[in-house]
């Protein structure tokens, strides 16, 4: 953000001329906007920058893969997993394709492993319940339910999603609060 005039950026604290004017370094603290207004002073904010986790560089007008897509070389020919061939000393290609992770794909495993590190303070009651046969308190089954409930929620309405703010608005709505 910053006071612009005739195109030039107008550094706070700093004196500059005008019109052969010479204008005090708190001029535009002190000034009125009437005062900025009549010799052309004018306010500019910084252009809003486009979450990086969805676009490519901040821009609106570009944003990731929603998809999982091959792998394919710069000539449009596959790519496939590479492997180290012991007795050539080589790489080689496996029967496997690379595959470039789209965003759906990525933000189904975020969910997940935030799942798994929640669900992973109660695990200690899965395993004596399993080994020792001693029952798992009610709240921590209930507690437990809710978060498989809403990963399987959440992880529906991702592959429902057709573009990139669909898919922000899915992930602004997780709701982990159900602790």
């Amino acid at each position: 953000m910053a006071y612009k005039l005739n195109g030039n950026t107008l550094p706070v604290d700093r004196a500059f001329t005008h019109n052969n004017v010479q204008y005090p370094r708190n001029w535009l603290q002190l000034s009125t906007q009437e005062e900025k207004d009549a010799i052309g002073v004018t306010w500019e904010t910084d252009p809003v920058r486009a979450d990086d986790r969805y676009y490519w560089n901040g821009e609106l007008d570009n944003p990731k893969a929603l998809e999982d897509v091959d792998a394919v070389d710069k000539d449009g020919n596959p790519v496939w997993v590479q492997k180290l061939d012991e007795e050539s000393r080589k790489m080689i290609n496996t029967p496997v394709r690379l595959v470039t992770k789209g965003l759906k794909s990525g933000k189904i495993k975020e969910v997940n492993h935030t799942a798994g590190t929640i669900l992973a303070n109660t695990d200690w009651y899965i395993t004596r319940k399993t080994e020792r046969e001693v029952d798992i308190p009610e709240n921590v089954v209930t507690h437990r339910a809710a978060i498989v409930t809403e990963v399987n929620r959440v992880e529906t309405a991702i592959a429902e999603v057709t573009d990139v703010e669909s898919l922000i608005n899915v992930m602004e709505d997780v709701k982990w609060n159900i602790l």
